[in-house]
């Protein structure tokens, strides 16, 4: 089984998806580790990517997603905003469970502006919220309850599936 956690930058997908991976016993992945330098520099730079940026990054993935598949599945982070990055991250593996995080921005704001260390500045939420088509076929789970919660929400969507 491969579980995308998807949303916006912020909204929570590296906590849920790190307790997904403990609740199912599979491996864990966050899909900004394998963004090429010149992306995070961009991030980083306060600068939005662009498809361009992003399309060599997600055919990394989705290559990897097929060889996680293979050994059994695996839980990724990943913000896949597009219905596009989607279908490019499941081009080598269809079935994966997709769960949408979904949060207000100024929510997702005031939790970015605590975090410390990450490239990612809460100046780029707003390109994030344009760039996000919500997928119909996701589970959709809001963000406003405990990551306790969150989980067992998900597990219980994924047990009725």
């Amino acid at each position: 089984m491969i579980i995308v956690v998807m949303g916006v930058s912020g909204c929570g997908k590296t906590t849920i998806s790190k307790r997904l991976s403990e609740y199912f016993q599979l491996p864990y992945y966050d899909a900004d580790d394998f963004h090429p330098k010149s992306n995070i520099e961009k991030m980083a730079g306060k600068q939005p990517l662009n498809d361009e940026d992003r399309w060599p990054w997600l055919q990394i993935l989705s290559e990897n997603i097929s060889v996680w598949a293979a050994k059994g599945g695996a839980v990724l982070a990943c913000s896949a905003l597009k219905e596009s990055y989607r279908k490019l991250l499941s081009s080598e593996y269809t079935t994966i469970v997709w769960v949408h995080l979904s949060g207000s921005k100024s929510l997702i704001k005031k939790r970015i502006e605590k975090r410390n260390g990450h490239f990612m500045s809460s100046s780029l939420l707003d390109a994030q919220f344009e760039d996000l088509e919500v997928p119909s076929y996701a589970i959709e789970v809001g963000i406003s309850k405990s990551p306790e919660e969150i989980v067992k929400t998900i597990i219980s969507k994924l047990k009725n599936e």
